[in-house]
């Protein structure tokens, strides 16, 4: 399906011939489930796919039925549930099943640096500080000579994975303060509503929405929500269901957690639930991570726990997307407007980058907050990620790509009633799947998992040209105090990937396919 050359490119598959072709056959499937059943537990979803099967139950028959004991326990004042042993299966169903996903309440992380208020006047008027509004990304990554040509992501829906229901009219704000056709996003509840659960977890879901709709302001927000439960995080079962149910063409995806703290379950399920995904041409988008190498610590650390890679972001069916930040110098008259002009741009155009790092590893950083990277160690090299710089050490290797995630040259969003700037990875990440769906509009076709186009495009480019797609980051580093990370470097690195785009490249020199 990803060979330009072969008969069945971009022959998507559905949700259910999918199931039929990847999955268990349909006896072994009834048999789990009878067993399911026979332990009292209730059958919440069969999907389509038949990769994962979801169902509830109570603490003591989930004890009784896997051997894993449920006990309550208190983490930074929160309190949260998890079991105390791996779960065990009988003997016969042990070859059918990888195992049992999420046993505890303990969330995936939203990969973003915090949100901070901005009055009116520092949003549009101060002199020494430059935000990002939707019109700077335009002219930094060169988005808007395509929406000169019409190319704004019209018609082509993208999913964002959450698990809290907040108010649509903060996008609706954010839209009209910069300049952005009226287009609300749709909400689509899966399941019981989680309610409003917070700021910090509203702002996520704003800032997802907000700056995939800044990038492709034509395009059809769905925020898709589920409830976590007291085994499940809200996050798996959204992007289940989007994948489920084949919400849209590219879908983003801005937690993670580290492959050790997964398991063996939850990486199988992120594993096969991204190739699925990909089988039926989703282009799955997702944050690498805010922690530098340290990929199973959290950016607000002050010391990281060794070299680590997210989960969500490592399996070889997804995009990675790493952080820069503007490099030294750059924030010059040569790049930025003395103001800002109509709507909050004041960036001239593309403005040299180095690796996202403001870590306490550098004056005026705090805590480990750097782009993530590094080898996976769990998924062995695909064989697309290749090319000048990408190591030789037969692991898939985060990231993909890169784009802004500074906390000091922050995205402008508008959450909670306020105009407020946030940094991370949960910022490039919608920003790219923005881009993608710009694709999807051009060649009027959903992509799949694009990372062998774009390794090609890196390699069969000349560097330095023209009509190169990426901006080769060579500056900067992902090291963080306790972690020694990975320094940029021509061509790919392990900080920022294949590096940043200049969309309009991008998406010109994409290949058309067979429609």
């Amino acid at each position: 399906m990803l060979d330009p050359a072969s008969a069945s490119f971009h022959q998507w598959l559905t949700p259910a011939q999918f199931g039929e072709r990847f999955g268990p056959a349909a006896a072994d499937l009834d048999r789990l489930v009878g067993w399911l059943l026979d332990q009292g537990f209730i059958l919440d979803l069969v999907p389509q796919g038949r990769m994962a099967l979801a169902f509830s139950g109570s603490a003591q028959q989930v004890q009784q039925a896997f051997g894993a004991p449920m006990f309550r326990y208190e983490v930074d004042g929160t309190v949260r549930y998890a079991a105390t042993v791996a779960p065990s299966l009988p003997r016969s169903l042990a070859g059918m099943v990888e195992g049992i996903l999420s046993l505890d309440t303990i969330p995936r992380a939203a990969l973003n640096t915090g949100f901070r208020k901005v009055s009116k006047a520092e949003d549009f008027s101060v002199l020494w500080a430059h935000f990002l509004a939707p019109g700077d990304f335009a002219a930094i990554y060169n988005t808007r000579a395509l929406y000169d040509q019409g190319i704004d992501g019209r018609g082509v829906d993208i999913a964002i994975v959450g698990r809290t229901h907040p108010e649509i009219v903060d996008v609706n704000l954010f839209r009209h303060a910069y300049g952005l056709p009226y287009h609300p996003p749709t909400l689509v509840i899966n399941g019981a509503d989680p309610g409003n659960q917070g700021s910090d977890e509203n702002g996520e879901a704003d800032l997802d929405m907000e700056w995939s709709g800044a990038v492709a302001p034509g395009a059809n927000i769905q925020l898709v929500v589920s409830k976590s439960t007291a085994t499940t995080d809200g996050v798996d079962l959204s992007a289940q269901y989007v994948v489920d149910q084949n919400r849209a063409a590219i879908m983003s995806v801005s937690f993670g957690a580290c492959e050790s703290s997964l398991g063996t379950a939850g990486v199988a399920f992120y594993r096969n639930l991204w190739a699925q995904a990909a089988a039926q041409g989703i282009t799955v988008v997702v944050a690498a991570g805010d922690s530098g190498a340290a990929g199973c610590s959290a950016g607000s650390s002050s010391y990281g726990s060794g070299a680590a890679v997210s989960g969500l972001a490592s399996t070889p069916s997804n995009v990675a997307v790493g952080g820069t930040q503007f490099a030294a110098g750059s924030g010059s008259s040569t790049y930025w407007g003395f103001w800002n002009r109509t709507n909050g741009v004041s960036a001239k155009g593309y403005i040299p980058e180095a690796a996202w790092n403001e870590s306490g590893n550098l004056l005026l950083g705090m805590g480990i907050w750097a782009t993530g990277g590094g080898p996976s160690k769990v998924h062995a090299k695909p064989a697309w990620q290749k090319g000048l710089g990408v190591p030789a050490d037969g692991q898939r290797d985060l990231p993909d790509l890169a784009l802004a995630a500074s906390q000091s040259n922050g995205y402008l969003i508008q959450t909670g009633g306020w105009p407020s700037l946030v940094g991370g990875t949960s910022c490039g990440a919608p920003a790219f799947a923005g881009i993608m769906a710009l694709v999807v509009q051009r060649t009027g076709q959903r992509q799949g998992n694009p990372c062998p186009i774009l390794y090609g495009m890196a390699s069969a480019t000349p560097a330095g040209s023209a009509h190169h797609p990426f901006h080769d980051i060579t500056l900067g580093n992902n090291s963080v105090a306790g972690t020694a990370g990975y320094a940029c470097g021509p061509g790919y690195d392990l900080a920022t990937g294949l590096g940043s785009l200049d969309a309009r490249a991008l998406v010109e020199a994409w290949p058309a396919g067979r429609k």
